[in-house]
């Protein structure tokens, strides 16, 4: 029909009847695209020799085809895997990512961010574990692009999560059918919006699930790490030197559940003969380790994150909160206790 030249997606949208939204997320390979749909705008994409692009876009509709992601340290399992499978969909739909990381000192406390760097650089927002001050998030929301959180993150927005009060669920249930009920916890403070952590979900998933077992609380039996290795071993020596008489410990991370487990090698606790210890995430090494665990697929979160955004930033309407599915992973460091 036509040679291509002076061709928009506006031409594509007339030619098959949908709106440039669907055009766009159909071209994308985005998903919420009937393949009907999908197979009609390629045709007249065809037809025009229309061939998208990305820097005429941005140009034509004052977009960067650049999005933004915040996150904590690459360090943390959960922080590179979320990462990997946002980066990988994002760039698949020719977008380039800024990348923005901090580290958290060893009192929880960071840097704050300066969110007004990012002012008409990117399309959209990924944040990813980082729980941010009402300041932050006012000059966040100022940027008036579409944000998604991963992990972490304030009920009001957009958030991708694994189930954290199931997962709580599935350990007390799996330690307290073995007889444990002395179990310490170690889990992590969080500054400024600790009520949309995951580390406060799983800590009110635990104690919901203790009342309904009949487990009595003890706050004593709380200790905090920061989601590292040295932070699971010190909240794992904490817990020992204080309660003799604790029979398992549960991680709120596979990699403090891996310090853990260094203590009690080096005190010469034997695991699970003597002390039973399971953590959340499903870390790669948990098998090999022998560390029973909560597994989620932190990858996938990612790349749901990032096609939420994605279809946000064509003009959809989504879902406030996506929770993704977990699932014990039994891998021999849990018995029913000695006594």
């Amino acid at each position: 029909m036509g040679t291509g030249a002076g061709v928009g997606i506006d031409d594509v949208a007339r030619l098959a009847g949908v709106s440039t939204a669907t055009v766009s997320r159909a071209l994308r390979g985005l998903p919420e695209v009937r393949e009907a749909t999908r197979a009609k705008v390629r045709r007249a994409a065809a037809e025009l020799n229309y061939v998208p692009s990305p820097s005429a876009a941005s140009l034509a509709s004052g977009r960067t085809r650049t999005i933004g992601l915040l996150t904590a340290s690459f360090s943390r399992w959960f922080n590179r895997n979320v990462v990997e499978g946002a980066e990988e969909r994002l760039r698949g739909a020719g977008y380039d990512v800024l990348l923005h990381a901090f580290d958290f000192a060893l009192d929880g406390t960071r840097v704050p961010i300066d969110m007004s760097t990012l002012r008409q650089r990117v399309d959209g927002m990924i944040v990813l574990g980082i729980p941010l001050s009402h300041e932050e998030r006012r000059t966040l929301d100022s940027l008036a692009v579409p944000i998604v959180f991963v992990g972490t993150g304030p009920p009001d927005h957009v958030r991708v999560s694994m189930d954290d009060h199931d997962g709580s669920r599935l350990v007390v249930e799996h330690l307290a059918a073995l007889g444990h009920r002395s179990i310490g916890q170690i889990g992590a403070s969080l500054p400024h919006d600790s009520h949309g952590s995951s580390a406060a979900e799983r800590h009110d998933g635990t104690l919901e699930a203790f009342a309904r077992i009949g487990i009595e609380h003890d706050p004593s039996l709380e200790v905090f790490g920061d989601y590292t290795l040295a932070g699971g071993r010190a909240g794992a020596a904490e817990l020992l030197d204080a309660h003799p008489e604790m029979t398992a410990i549960f991680a709120y991370s596979d990699e403090m559940a891996f310090g853990a487990l260094e203590e009690l090698r080096d005190r010469g606790i034997r695991v699970p003969e003597e002390m039973s210890v399971i953590g959340i995430d499903g870390h790669e090494l948990s098998g090999l380790i022998g560390l029973t665990t909560v597994s989620q697929d932190a990858r996938a979160q990612g790349d749901a994150g990032a096609t939420l955004l994605l279809e946000m930033i064509a003009g959809a309407h989504v879902g406030r909160d996506v929770r993704f599915p977990v699932a014990l992973v039994e891998n021999g460091s849990t018995a029913a206790p000695r006594h």
